[in-house]
């Protein structure tokens, strides 16, 4: 089985998959959880090992795309390896990073991820200690995916990102989140998935609320949903 919720922020959202865990005892290391960004559990280069064995110890896989707050130095150390069609780096055998604009084939389904986005925080933060300019896609990034999806004829079960495309800042519920929502390169680029792709439903994090924006657009925070 396949799954997805939002943020988890290495330790500090991550109640929510052990309440999960505890709630379903018939997973298996081969069902996988998606994170949407803000994994951040691959954070300090001298306990990102240690921060990960809660991680590992879950009865399913981990898998997560990349958010805004992550540490790109230790993530990019890692070797690119090709796992169900997409680039991805194992940080752990069953804790594994979705690259951007990479198609997966898993379990039946096809899945497009573009993670990163901009951190309205980032002038309160060090670079290269706790922000990385990294965190931001690229154009290079942006054409890869493109190339990749006219494989698939620009067709895919979901799609997975961190932020979301400028059309769903205007939606309800983010509209109505009583703060003005700016928008970045990512917005942009991310609203050319959304004029040119056909997907089934899309998935995305960053915000820290859950709710439905159309029938088949969703932000998610701590609600865990199955892709069916």
């Amino acid at each position: 089985m396949l799954f997805i919720t939002g943020d988890t922020h290495g330790g500090y959202d991550f109640a929510k998959l052990l309440r999960f865990a505890k709630a379903h005892p018939e997973l298996t290391k081969k069902d996988c959880l998606i994170v949407a960004g803000d994994f951040g559990a691959v954070w300090d280069a001298k306990t990102w090992e240690e921060d990960l064995l809660p991680y590992e110890e879950l009865p399913f896989t981990v898998l997560f795309v990349d958010g805004n707050h992550e540490n790109f130095d230790l993530l990019d150390a890692f070797p690119v390896q090709e796992w169900k069609g997409g680039k991805v780096h194992f940080v752990k055998p069953t804790v594994i990073h979705l690259m951007r604009g990479q198609v997966y084939e898993i379990e039946g389904k096809t899945l497009f991820t573009f993670g990163g986005a901009t951190s309205t925080d980032r002038y309160t933060r060090t670079e290269g200690v706790s922000w990385w300019a990294r965190e931001a896609p690229t154009y290079e990034e942006l054409d890869e995916g493109i190339a990749n999806l006219k494989r698939y004829n620009h067709t895919v079960d979901y799609i997975v990102t961190h932020s979301c495309d400028e059309k769903a800042l205007w939606y309800p519920p983010l509209r109505e989140r009583g703060v003005k929502m700016e928008t970045f390169p990512e917005n942009r680029m991310l609203s050319l998935f959304e004029d040119t792709v056909r997907y089934k439903h899309w998935y995305f994090g960053h915000y820290h609320m859950d709710g439905d924006l159309t029938e088949n657009k969703t932000v998610l925070y701590q609600k865990i949903v199955r892709l069916e």
